[in-house]
Order: C-alpha cells, then structure tokens, then sequence
C-alpha cells in the first residue's frame, strides 16, 4: 500500500511539473511577403541573413497586389518587399505598414525575351519598332496583367511609348506576375516577353534580345516596409537589407541598390 502511494504521490509531482513548466522557444524567425521577381535574389539574402543572426525567415513570393491584398486581410507578415511605389503607398493608406520603416530600396530594368533558341536577336526598341510582325501571325507575347501587376504596368507604359500599344495590345498574353510570364517564354508557350532584366538572368532557357530605354516608362523602384503587426526582429531583417554584404548579393543578381549601406 505504501509503494503504491508513493509511485501515486511521484506521478502526480511529476504531472504537476510538466503543467507548470513552460513550453520550449520557438526558434525567431520573420515572415517577408515580396514581389515574385525577388525571389532569386532573396532566396540567398534569407540564407546569409540566416547564417548571421540564426534568425529564420519564411518567405512568400507573389504578384505584388495579391501580397498586399493578404496583407490586408491580416496575412501575419512582418516584412513587405513590393515591386513598385504605388502599392506600397496603397498598404500604408490602408494602415498596414509602418510607413516610418519604409526605404525606396532596389531598382530593375524592363527587357524583352525570347526563348533560348529563338532566331530572333539585337532588337533596337525605338519608336514605331514593330513587335507585331516579330511574333508572326499566331505567337503571343507574355507580360504581367496590366491592371495591376506592376511588371504589367511598366510594360504598357514602356509599348505606350514608343507608339506601339495599339498594335501588340491584341497579342498579349496577360499573366498574374511576371515570373509566369518567364516561365511561358522559357517553354516556348510565348515567342516574346517583357520581364525585369534579374528576372531574364534567373532563367537560363530565355535571352534578352531588347532593352527598353528607362525613359520609356516610369522609374522601376522596390521599397521595402515592416508592417504595423511586425514581431522586433523584422528590424533585424530589414537593417540587414541595407548591409554592404545584401547590396553584394542584390547587384550579382542584377539589382541596383538605391541607398548607401549602413553597415
């Protein structure tokens, strides 16, 4: 009876004992929302960041109007990385991102591509270049929906230009972000694109055969921001991104970086 009342008082000491102990540390990490077109060049910001503070991340990569309409539906973001300034203005005015940790952070340029093995090279893109007869009569050309992917807006504002819209508007294959858009070119599915030129140095199955002028459209910026539900080590991230060893790994891949490094 004794050793039954003991093994009792030992089990009960050591239930009570798990009940009160707390539960084990979750390891830090920061969930960062970017633009599709970052996702190469993040992906090795992640790891270097990673290796340096042992913080992890958790990245999500989309068409920017679908992170941020994530955002506002409370999506538990802690870092938004957008592809233009339009979006971030629209996040901040809708009270989701702390709009005192915004930077205007990267810059890109917009570039026209064609499969790997295309005959096609070396088009100049001056006014009235005809891109129409480029694709011949049942080939399209891939680029981000218009409306409201940023890749999409640059592009039209860029055939706008150059007084082309009218005839390539009917042979657009219109996608939800501009890695879509690689992707159809890559496989052959569009005989052109118009990316990002990071976009283009990611995927070895397309070449670039155009540049478009940087005057031909509005300034291709990425700010970056944390958000107003941001855990203290999206700070750590978001200091990182402006280190001399992120602006390394940002211009390899094809980025200009738009500030001076912090650290």
């Amino acid at each position: 009876m004794c050793q039954r009342l003991t093994v009792l008082a030992l089990a009960t000491a050591v239930a009570i004992l798990v009940g009160v102990m707390p539960p084990a540390a979750q390891p830090a990490s920061v969930t960062v929302f970017a633009a599709a077109s970052l996702k190469t060049a993040l992906d090795d910001i992640y790891e270097t960041f990673t290796n340096h503070t042992g913080i992890k991340t958790v990245s999500s990569y989309a068409a920017t109007p679908a992170l941020v309409r994530q955002i506002e539906q409370g999506a538990p973001a802690d870092i938004f990385v957008s592809a233009d300034t339009a979006w971030m203005d629209y996040a901040i005015g809708k009270k989701r991102i702390a709009a005192e940790t915004r930077i205007d952070l990267l810059g890109n340029r917009l570039v026209l591509i064609a499969p790997k093995h295309s005959k096609l090279i070396d088009v100049t893109l001056a006014p009235g270049v005809d891109l129409a007869k480029l694709l011949g009569n049942d080939r399209r050309m891939a680029i981000g929906e218009v409306k409201s992917v940023p890749a999409g807006r640059y592009a039209m504002a860029a055939l706008q230009t150059l007084g082309i819209w009218p005839s390539i508007e009917k042979r657009l294959a219109m996608v939800e972000n501009v890695r879509v858009a690689l992707t159809l070119v890559a496989r052959g599915e569009a005989e052109l694109g118009i990316v990002y030129d990071t976009d283009a140095r990611a995927e070895p199955g397309v070449k670039v055969i155009g540049r478009f002028p940087p005057d031909t459209h509005p300034a291709i910026v990425y700010p970056v921001a944390a958000t107003i539900t941001a855990k203290p080590d999206a700070a750590r991230y978001r200091a990182f991104l402006q280190s001399r060893a992120a602006k390394a790994i940002f211009e390899r891949h094809g980025f200009s970086v738009l500030i001076e490094p912090t650290s």
